[in-house]
């Protein structure tokens, strides 16, 4: 399917837009001719608009579709390109498999919104397979929209490939809702002078159940990469952060950071850092920090008029903002 759309569903599109708003995107960016654009419920495909420079080719599979995004060698897009993936009964199953490329000295970022706003026992599976070409720029913003049940299983995968002096930036953030289960596993291999910045933002609650494995594959001399993980528990919500580094280019650079705050004794974290060094002229470093809210930091807060309850409120949405 290529720039059209088979059928109208404008109810399904509309109540997708509505949870974009919710989720803090721009509904108005999806009807405009002006940005690229693709917003899929379940399989179907409800809003598809490619621009010069971008090509998107997208077909339905049974439970999800399948994309093809490339964008042409030396393009700059000016406006960021919107995906909005989701499903609005509390029953589903989506699958989204996609591949980018993006050709060299091309730059383009990426607004990816997940809406999940009925879910009570829905799976959305992820698999991207990504390579940005020599001195291009791609940003990943993925945003979650969650419902307040914790029946969703979210599980993304990627794989990505800079060559060089490329650059890849991706945030993950699920704050909005409960988290239900999700599994993320992103792995990155750098070429030569390439760079990439992985953060993560997450707030469980209930019962939610986190696994992050974030790996950096510093190939290429001089390749720089960073991880950073930002961590929220409360309640019996557990974590467990896996970051990788390992260091194979000479004078290659890569940092871990997470960092994980526990609300409730019930709640559970873990931390674990893996560096390898390959190369003896590498250097990979790591910070972790897993503890509950800084007692002086509410009574700051509290001094100036707001109840502990807010407090916490302040310093948990300032750690994830």
């Amino acid at each position: 399917m290529k720039g059209s759309v088979e059928r109208d569903y404008s109810r399904e599109f509309a109540a997708l837009a509505e949870a974009l708003g919710r989720a803090g995107g721009n509904p108005a960016a999806l009807r405009s001719p002006r940005i690229a654009s693709l917003v899929v419920h379940e399989n179907r495909i409800l809003g598809l608009n490619a621009i010069p420079g971008i090509k998107m080719d997208v077909e339905p599979l049974p439970d999800g579709i399948k994309a093809f995004v490339y964008v042409e060698p030396g393009v700059v897009i000016a406006e960021p390109v919107h995906l909005c993936f989701g499903v609005l009964p509390k029953e589903g199953v989506q699958r989204i498999l996609s591949t980018f490329k993006i050709g060299a000295e091309a730059h383009v970022r990426f607004l990816a919104h997940c809406s999940f706003p009925n879910a009570e026992k829905v799976q959305h599976l992820m698999e991207a397979e990504i390579e940005v070409g020599e001195g291009a720029t791609m940003e990943y913003n993925e945003t979650h929209y969650h419902g307040p049940f914790g029946g969703t299983e979210v599980l993304p995968k990627a794989r990505i490939k800079v060559a060089e002096g490329g650059r890849y930036i991706t945030e993950f953030k699920l704050i909005q809702g409960r988290v239900g289960v999700l599994s993320l596993d992103y792995e990155v291999h750098l070429g030569e002078k390439a760079i990439a910045e992985l953060v993560s933002k997450v707030y469980g609650k209930g019962k939610d159940q986190v696994r992050l494995r974030e790996a950096l594959y510093l190939e290429g001399a001089y390749a720089r990469g960073l991880v950073k993980s930002r961590i929220v528990l409360q309640d019996q919500a557990e974590a467990e952060f896996t970051g990788e580094a390992v260091g194979i280019g000479p004078y290659s650079r890569g940092h871990l950071d997470c960092t994980e705050i526990l609300r409730g004794s019930e709640a559970k974290a873990s931390a674990v850092p893996k560096l390898i060094v390959v190369d003896e002229r590498a250097k990979l470093t790591h910070e972790a920090a897993i503890g509950s809210i800084d007692r002086k930091e509410l009574e700051t807060l509290m001094a100036r008029g707001l109840s502990e309850e807010e407090a916490v409120e302040t310093v948990v949405r300032g750690l994830l903002r």
